[in-house]
């Protein structure tokens, strides 16, 4: 406990995680909680006028024991879980869900935020206290300022249910993923299947101390086994479970949990004023409202779907041509889009892995960041790690000034969720004239390495890891005064932008010639590879963007209306995806209960940020495009305006000081192939 409370004597103030034990979190945090009331009661209690310093300011830097032990706490409970973490975080939950409705629903506090408020001449502060002002301000009216005492309560017991819901949602999934294992002992069932992955199979059985191959929900086994196995009864076994997860009627069922979240975020929406939880959560974005959200992914849909439904037909046609299929389901996509895309291109992940071993994929991205913005990412082993598997880097700048720790952990483990994130350990702020730098992780889900081979990345893979490292970029070189508007701190419909943009470079010649390089002799990647590569970028782009929207509409569908009258989950999906669908429907698969982004993680309401970020990422990187992509003018401004601004100014202000105008929806539909 006493670890986790006091200042950590380690490099650069490194969370100590060899010295921290499960134990040490509940204490640690009711310590912290305490700290932050009596730093609230201070703010309170003050006799002083109220102005900028002695209450917003001393408010913005409140609570940071308690957010360094969450951030340590929960990026552990996300990477590196167990059955003590888990009980943990169900106890917790709701104590810092207490916390923040004490402080927010605190009369006393509003009364002072108010006053400054209304009070100051915004003229004499900076565009970042202007923006902290009014941050904290809409803040405290969003979270129920300006309620009476029994809608206070109401919001209070809300708020609590949702916390535990949420949690329990995504332990849920996480014990459905775990469940599921597809255990092969005959050898022509493999059929089809690349030599990494029947070996990285076969290293699992042994793990359990089975003979044979074993394959699992994880993305790094399920992706490749139902993009190539020939074994047509396998893909669909592994689909259907893949599709079900948290949708079946075990103790690890996500239905009820989902009702009851989307009820509740609509009454906490109708409490404080708003028509639905998407109007509550769309003022805070740059989409406004869930009708511009709405009009904008259906404007795309229009313009996506002739397209997807051409691409479907010509799949259709192939899978009938090549092997007799009459009708092709959600099993046979994956499968017969990769044979169709070798037909046409030549081109297949096994050609490809074997010039993007991950260690050479990893020094890619450090080089590009180097060659756009001066950094320098040196390993060393004298800094705690959560896990054997992660590695860690300090970051210097090219003036030889420390900027960040860089934390990366990248293969599937059985107390680590799916998919790949970044996530931070420290934010980055300045105080008392000392400029925290942050502590930055990016966490995904690669095929490990085996006996014989190193672990090779799939192309999707390549810009996955930049992906996420473009998100990491956004918090190390974040350079604000406050944690709160620091680094990712943004517009959820702006945060995509860093990570987007960052996996146009995985396109280009110049950028690939940097790391591509064959893991065996070091040859680069051919140049044809990499022609096809580009050529194939926007192969059946009308379905992957169908598909997309088909999630953003869902989200909305959820979250923009009043959803007390949904009683089937299914019933509901249905209906929303009535005029998307392209594949025959899986009756006993549901999207809803294993919707993370939307049920466990921030994106309620914000699913569609990922295509109104491809807008500005598209438009970004063809500002690059036509003055070179490592042009050193346009990526100091992308730094100097995006990625060390955070979320000090409004992020339409940002962008176009950045490109000097607002993006343009064309470039993506170029990108995508789109524009006839």
């Amino acid at each position: 406990m006493a670890i986790l409370t006091k200042k950590f004597n380690t490099l650069h103030d490194t969370a100590p995680f060899g010295s921290i034990n499960n134990e040490d979190f509940a204490p640690a945090f009711d310590i912290a909680i305490e700290k932050t009331k009596k730093e609230i009661e201070a703010i309170i209690k003050t006799t002083d006028v109220p102005t900028f310093e002695n209450t917003i300011e001393a408010l913005a830097f409140s609570g940071l024991q308690l957010d360094r032990i969450s951030n340590i706490f929960f990026n552990l409970h996300s990477a590196e879980t167990n059955d003590d973490l888990e009980k943990i975080a169900q106890g917790v939950a709701p104590k810092l869900s207490a916390l923040g409705n004490d402080i927010t629903l605190n009369s006393d506090l509003f009364e002072r935020i108010k006053y400054v408020y209304d009070n100051t001449n915004k003229d004499n502060l900076t565009s970042e206290q202007n923006t902290l002002l009014t941050k904290y301000y809409k803040d405290f009216v969003r979270n129920g300022a300006l309620l009476n005492t029994d809608q206070k309560e109401e919001l209070r017991a809300i708020d609590e249910k949702l916390s535990l819901l949420k949690l329990k949602f995504g332990e849920n999934v996480l014990a459905e993923t775990n469940a599921y294992q597809l255990f092969i002992t005959e050898e022509d069932q493999l059929s089809g299947l690349p030599e990494g992955l029947k070996e990285a199979a076969k290293e699992l059985a042994s793990q359990h101390n089975k003979e044979g191959w074993l394959f699992t929900l994880n993305y790094p086994s399920y992706i490749p086994f139902v993009t190539y196995a020939d074994n047509r009864e396998l893909r669909k076994e592994m689909t259907i479970a893949a599709g079900k997860k948290a949708f079946q009627q075990n103790e690890h069922n996500n239905e009820q949990i989902i009702l009851d979240i989307v009820n509740l975020r609509h009454q906490r929406a109708k409490l404080l004023g708003y028509e639905s939880h998407a109007h509550f959560i769309l003022e805070e974005r740059m989409a406004q409202n869930p009708d511009q959200v709405k009009s904008f992914l259906n404007d795309l849909l229009l313009k996506a779907k002739p397209a997807a439904h051409e691409e479907f037909q010509e799949l259709s046609a192939f899978a009938k041509e090549t092997d007799g299929i009459e009708r092709l389901e959600k099993w046979d996509g994956a499968y017969y889009a990769e044979k169709l895309k070798q037909q046409k291109f030549n081109l297949d992940d096994e050609k490809l892995k074997p010039y993007f071993q991950l260690e050479n994929v990893l020094q890619g991205a450090f080089e590009v960041a180097n060659k756009l913005f001066g950094l320098h990412f040196k390993e060393v082993q004298t800094i705690d790690k959560y896990h054997k598997d992660v590695q860690t880097f300090e970051v210097i700048n090219q003036n030889g000034e420390f900027i960040a720790v860089f934390y990366s952990d990248f293969f599937p483990r059985k107390g680590k969720r799916n998919g790949a994130w970044m996530t931070s350990f420290k934010s980055q702020y300045v105080r008392n004239g000392q400029n925290e730098r942050p502590h930055v992780s990016i966490v995904c889900n690669f095929t490990p390495p085996t006996p014989s081979k190193p672990s090779l990345l799939t192309f999707q893979e390549v810009t996955t890891l930049f992906h996420e490292f473009g998100h990491a970029l956004h918090g190390m070189l974040a350079n604000t005064t406050y944690p709160s508007l620091s680094g990712t701190s943004v517009y959820w419909d702006f945060v995509e932008l860093p990570s987007q943009i960052m996996e146009n470079w995985c396109y280009e010649e110049e950028a690939l010639s940097l790391f591509a390089k064959h893991y065996l002799t070091n040859e680069p990647i051919p140049m044809e590879f990499i022609k096809k590569i580009k050529e194939s970028a926007s192969f059946l782009e009308g379905m992957a963007t169908l598909r997309q929207l088909s999630f953003g509409l869902l989200d909305i569908g959820w979250h923009g209306q009043d959803p007390s009258n949904i009683q089937r989950i299914k019933d509901f999906e249905n209906k929303e995806f009535k005029e998307i669908n392209l594949y025959p429907d899986i009756a006993e698969n549901a999207m809803s209960p294993s919707f993370s982004h939307i049920f466990n993680g921030g994106y309620s309401s914000g699913y569609y940020s990922y295509k109104w970020a491809e807008v500005l990422d598209a438009d970004a990187f063809e500002y690059f495009k036509e003055n070179g992509i490592f042009n050193k003018k346009i990526a100091h401004q992308f730094e100097k305006y995006i990625l060390s601004k955070g979320g000090t100014e409004h992020p339409m202000v940002l962008y176009k000081k950045f490109r000097g105008q607002e993006p343009q929806v064309e470039a993506l539909l170029k990108r995508a192939g789109l524009l006839k």
